[in-house]
Parts: C-alpha cells; structure tokens; sequence
C-alpha cells in the first residue's frame, strides 16, 4: 500500500532534514581559489573550478580539509576513503594517548615478607607500564592502635620502589585506611641520570 505523498514523506519535505556533511565536497565548496595538497595533484592555488574539473578527471571528490586556511585547503580524494583514513588516526591518536591508570595495593599491618615482594614487584611492573600505584595499609578492629606498624610497611614500600616511582606525599591516615601514592618516575629523569 502505498502512502499518501504529503510534504513530511516526499524527499526535501517539510520534516526532512538533510544532515549536513563533516566537510564540504564538491559543488559545496564555495570559494573562487583553494589550495590543492595531496599525491594525486600538482601542489598550488587553482581556482575552484578548475580543482573540480581535475577532480572528475580522477573521478573522485574534492574534499575541504582546512577551510579556516587562506585560501582553503583542498584534496582530491574518494570522500569515502578520507572518512576512513580521518577515523583510523584519530583511533591510533586515541590509543596512543592512554591514560594512566591508578592501581592499588593492599596491605596489612602485620604483612609477612613474602606477600610484601610478591606485591611490591606487581607494583614495580605497574609503574614501569606508566600507572600510579596506591599503597593503602588496611586497619580491621583495633589494629587501628598500631598505626605505627602500618606507616612503617608503606615507608619500607616505598624505599623498595625508589628506583621506579617516586612518592607524591608521606603516607595518611583516612578513616580506617592510611595510603600512600606513588608515580612513575619520568622518561626525562632516567635520560638524565644515565648520563
């Protein structure tokens, strides 16, 4: 069955809407010059006509890459393919910038000498890998008297890692947990001391 053409059905029509493209292409392109970059082309300023002739020629699409520039930057290429290329480097870009992560280790007041290097050597592999490592000494009861004995596990903690991270402050008591964040030493002060 057919429906009847009212003007939200008919294409143009009241109700739709044309989403408006990521860059102007084409005939959308409004200027008498841009600037032509790519492998395909013979760099320089061309007017715009001419950039659209050349772009048939190849038959592909003349794409504004830059149109704050003066005279705007254009390239010829498959409007398809450039879509694809923009995403694949912004998803490389987006997993270059990870952010670094803050992973905690727990201890205990009376945490024996094993535990403590099986969890002082996850935590030297976590700083290596550019994370922060929270260092948290847990109080149950009233092990909270022996607030000395924790600060003591979390300074030994951290001389033990002096070598990959660095403390950014002297360890804290917040309710029943005093912690102790460590970061990553940088890249430009392990140039600096090897040298």
């Amino acid at each position: 069955m057919a429906l009847p053409n009212r003007p939200f059905n008919r294409p143009g029509g009241r109700f739709n809407i044309r989403k408006e493209a990521e860059h102007r292409i084409n005939h959308f392109i409004r200027v008498p010059q841009v600037r032509l970059v790519g492998d395909n082309v013979t760099m320089g300023v061309y007017s715009t006509q001419d950039a659209l002739k050349m772009a048939q020629q190849l038959e592909l699409d003349l794409v504004e890459i830059s149109p704050q520039a003066d005279p705007p930057v254009c390239k010829i290429i498959g409007y398809n393919k450039f879509l694809y290329d923009k995403k694949r480097k912004e998803k490389e870009m987006k997993a270059k910038s990870k952010s670094a992560e803050l992973k905690e280790i727990r201890f205990t007041p009376g945490t024996d000498e094993h535990d403590f290097d099986f969890k002082a050597r996850h935590a030297e592999n976590f700083l290596k890998e550019g994370n922060k490592v929270k260092a948290y000494v847990q109080f149950k009861g009233r092990a909270i008297m022996f607030k000395e004995r924790g600060e003591l596990v979390l300074l030994k903690f951290a001389e033990r890692l002096g070598e990959v991270g660095q403390v950014e402050g002297l360890p804290k008591l917040e309710g029943k947990r005093m912690l102790m964040v460590i970061a990553p030493k940088t890249a430009k002060k392990k140039a600096a001391s090897s040298e």
